[in-house]
């Protein structure tokens, strides 16, 4: 009846399992320390003792992986025994076989022989989100450290039991996951078994669009996600999570798929040829959820085909896309008891919209079940409610505060009326509505004016957003309390991200509070104060961009963006369109690490299509943004003149600054020409280096550098390039701009290592690495980890440069980015190596291509101890 993990199985005096993996022999005496100290915790040691011999009951340890609550892994020199026709020793398969959220304690002890395999098990670990590893010497020192990480380990689990409280999210919750990832649900999802093996059966065949259909809290968008988790054998190379909720313009919606495929959009080509790239013979399954707000954007898909020809798409939509191979599969309710059978105890268990109700209402009220007495009440509120899963989870959130019994009667003489009151709203859509309005009418005032309040915001926010909205409002100075209980209400949910608590609304719950702050007259008035707030945050945020604090303000704006998107949607809606212009300037570096320069363009199109009065500043921005991309994908002598003219608006509306950036932009543009300027390109690239740096602008000084030495490196001057690299580094360093420093470090360490100064190119190759990591920029890493696989393949490290090469390759045909052949200085090597030592070679590529982000660089940094790195790493 239910999808989810298995509980744990506890030893009979339920003490925590403790898993202890490592090889016999060389590791005996540390083995017996292991589990000294493990019992000195009173805790007990599963010492496996066949894990890692020859042909182990791989069987036997999964079933006691699954039982064991910590891993312990101790290493030495051996990677263990591999048995014939077996790829990797039982040593590493008890690891891959250890579940993922499970906690790790790594140990490795000191040696200058370890082996090669050994060595790559251990950059994998060191990776690990879940894992924390420390070296040891002896058996004394071992012993004293896993007694102390024990305890710290069991010190923060029972912080995070009280802390995290009840758990009881609607049929979508799922916890936040990075950027194109399937969001893990929170809850256990109930009754929904058949659904899943059907869906399965239909991707398995291969349509090309799978159309969830069902109205709004039906759990479409949880049975996609389920189906997603559980069909990911089906695609190998991934499956991607793409929320539409927030996405209103049909053309967005390319720009909103790359985003979350890991694409970025620089302008540089044509996006939908970037997917193209990103998903050519990759066989992966697309998940788009909310699509009946841009339905009109159906038709898109169709060319995704083309482009993507071993794609799947699985949508979720309250409306039929009607497009060619759409495969509709229709959502329905759980299953409710017969009104005509007695409501027993036995019977009403038989129910999956009933099992929901008793999971759900034990959850908000520890202790809840199902009873002879409450059976019928709970039967009755199912049936009302129609299996609808959302709206069965606001009833049970109820159980706080009232029996079953009298939920029941108070459903029974609400929702008629309400119902009346939507009639033109399909039966079930009136079903959900009238089940949000009588769990809203039970909040006190000040709870129902901040719900509907918090309708603005787009996704999630924070409680300082909240408060800073609720000026003049009637919860004003009440934010933590009124938001406290609309999350126990379950109207509201609430999670973590990069520390700190983010909020959010269920899609239905916010239309809902939208309709009915319209049906006020307050919605344009808090979609203003939505849009200052975002407004002020911006101009806070935006300087740090070019300087020290750019990683975590990208991070900063990144948990933003949803929010920045509905700001400035609303700024040229409402026609503020200086204020539009001026947001999307101060954003001009983000947008452009971020790679967003398509959306920005939909927007300043728009601004400009409004043929509304506007001061020259404000249309040199538009122009800017929406003859960006025109100068890389179809540059001619127009898109020249018209950067031209943004110069000058720029100058006349008095920013200097603005002006010396177009210049060195329609010097870029002379050089993508047919027949390319590149003596004028040259001296005005030269010019607004001078002006910059004049004006202070470093980051831009930085950037204009970079392409002076990428033009000399084209016209064949490598000491003159390796100079402006140099140049451009240094002023990107003084500043503390990561992002130019990346992209100068990278061209300067390939110059020198074109040159043979391995060293020094090494050496810069890591430290860009690093970099890239910091600022999440894939084409950063990709660039990297081409270099760190040079300096391997000419020292001769066959295994090492082929998997970084291969984990290079697949980076780039995830974002679609590939490089310029003029630029590229590991080719050759690897081909070298391909030819010498063909098997060691495959080797590295099979396991390259298998490689996440994470793993990828702790092999290219072996050693890995910087601690912002690794956290930095924890986001990929």
């Amino acid at each position: 009846m239910t999808v989810g993990h298995r509980p744990a199985i506890r030893t009979p005096d339920q003490r925590i399992r403790v898993f202890v993996s490592s090889t016999l022999h060389e590791l005996a005496d540390e083995r017996r320390a292991a589990r000294g100290a493990i019992e000195r915790m009173r805790l007990a040691p599963v010492m496996f003792e066949l894990g890692a011999r020859p042909h182990p009951p791989r069987e036997l340890y999964r079933s006691y992986l699954e039982q064991s609550d910590v891993f312990v892994g101790i290493y030495w020199e051996s990677y263990g025994w591999v048995a014939p026709d077996e790829r990797k020793s039982g040593l590493e398969d008890e690891y891959d076989l250890a579940p993922a959220t499970m906690p790790k304690l790594i140990y490795i002890k000191a040696s200058d022989h370890r082996d090669e395999r050994l060595k790559a098990l251990i950059a994998r670990i060191q990776a690990d989100d879940h894992a924390a590893y420390l070296p040891f010497q002896t058996p004394e020192e071992l012993q004293d450290r896993i007694t102390d990480d024990l305890a710290t380990l069991l010190a923060e689990r029972f912080d995070e039991s009280r802390t995290q409280g009840d758990d009881h999210g609607e049929a979508g919750e799922a916890a936040e996951p990075a950027a194109g990832s399937v969001p893990v649900p929170y809850t256990t999802t109930i009754g929904r078994e058949a659904d899943l093996a059907a869906l399965r059966r239909l991707l398995a065949e291969r349509h090309r669009v799978v159309s969830l259909i069902g109205p709004g809290g039906i759990g479409k968008s949880r049975l996609a996600i389920e189906t997603a988790l559980a069909a990911e054998d089906l695609f190998p190379d991934g499956v991607y999570f793409v929320p539409l909720e927030n996405v209103f313009e049909p053309r967005l919606l390319i720009t909103t798929i790359a985003y979350f495929l890991g694409i970025r959009d620089t302008g540089e080509a044509a996006i939908e040829e970037r997917i193209g790239h990103a998903l050519a013979r990759r066989r992966v399954l697309v998940v788009l959820d909310n699509f009946e707000q841009i339905i009109e954007a159906a038709p898109v898909l169709i060319r995704l085909y083309d482009l993507a020809p071993l794609a799947t798409f699985l949508v979720t939509s309250r409306i039929v896309l009607r497009i060619r191979g759409e495969q509709v599969y229709d959502v329905t309710g759980l299953t409710t008891p017969e009104e005509t059978a007695q409501a027993t105890v036995e019977r009403v268990e038989q129910s999956t919209a009933c099992a929901l109700f008793v999971d759900r209402a034990s959850a908000a009220k520890p202790g809840f079940e199902l009873t002879d007495e409450n059976a019928s009440a709970v039967a009755d509120i199912c049936r009302r409610l129609e299996g609808l899963p959302l709206a069965i989870e606001l009833a049970a959130a109820k159980v706080r505060l009232l029996p079953p019994q009298t939920i029941a009667e108070r459903l029974e003489q609400s929702l008629p009326l309400l119902t009346a009151a939507v009639r033109d709203l399909p039966e079930r859509h009136r079903t959900m509505r009238a089940t949000i309005d009588w769990s809203v009418s039970l909040l006190p005032d000040e709870q129902r004016d901040m719900l509907e309040d918090l309708g603005v915001f787009a996704r999630r926010f924070t409680l300082e957003a909240a408060e800073a909205l609720g000026v003049g409002r009637t919860w004003e100075g009440q934010g933590v309390d009124v938001l406290a209980a609309l999350v126990d209400s379950s109207l509201v949910k609430v999670t973590e991200i990069e520390g700190r608590s983010v909020y959010s609304l269920l899609t239905i719950v916010r239309e809902y509070a939208l309709d009915r702050l319209e049906a006020r007259g307050g919605l344009d008035r808090m979609r203003a104060a939505h849009a200052e707030y975002y407004g002020l945050l911006v101009a806070r945020i935006a300087p740090g961009l070019r300087g020290a604090r750019q990683a975590d303000a990208v991070i900063e704006l990144g948990l933003e963006l949803p929010n920045l998107r509905a700001a400035i949607r609303h700024m040229v809606n409402a026609g503020r369109l200086e204020d539009a212009a001026d947001f999307a300037w101060r954003l001009l570096i983000y947008w452009w690490i971020g790679g967003f320069f398509g959306e920005v363009r939909v927007w300043m199109m728009e601004l400009l299509e409004k043929q509304a009065t506007i001061t020259q500043h404000t249309r040199a921005v538009a122009w800017f943004f929406a003859l960006w991309s025109e100068m890389w994908q179809n540059p001619t002598e127009q898109v020249v003149a018209g950067i031209g003219e943004c110069i000058r608006l720029f100058a006349e509306s008095g920013d200097a600054d603005a002006s010396a950036m177009a210049l060195a932009a329609r010097a870029t543009a002379r050089v993508q020409l047919a027949n390319p300027d590149v003596e004028k390109a040259e001296a005005e690239l030269t010019e607004a280096v001078g002006l910059l740096r004049e004006l202070g602008n470093a980051w831009a000084e930085a950037i204009t550098l970079v392409s002076l030495g990428r033009l000399a490196w084209v016209r064949g001057d490598p000491a003159r390039a390796l100079e402006r690299f140099g140049e451009a580094k240094d002023v990107a360093h003084s500043s503390g701009d990561l992002f130019t420093s990346t992209i100068a470090g990278n061209l300067r360490a390939r110059l020198n290592f074109a040159r043979g100064e391995v060293d020094a190119a090494e050496q810069e190759f890591i430290l860009s690495l690093g970099q890239s990591v910091r600022l999440h920029y894939d084409e950063g890493v990709a660039y990297g980890l081409e270099g760190v696989c040079g300096i391997a393949a000419s020292r001769g490290e066959t295994w090492r440069a082929s998997a970084l090469s291969a984990a290079a390759e697949a980076i780039r045909h995830r974002i679609g980015i590939f490089d310029v052949g003029a630029f590229t200085v590991h080719t050759q090597r690897i081909a070298e190596l391909r030819e010498s030592d063909p098997v060691e070679f495959a080797a590295g590529e099979r396991a390259g291509a298998g490689l996440s982000v994470a793993e990828a660089v702790a092999i290219a940094l072996p050693g890995l101890d910087d601690p912002t790195l690794r956290a930095a790493l924890r986001r990929w």
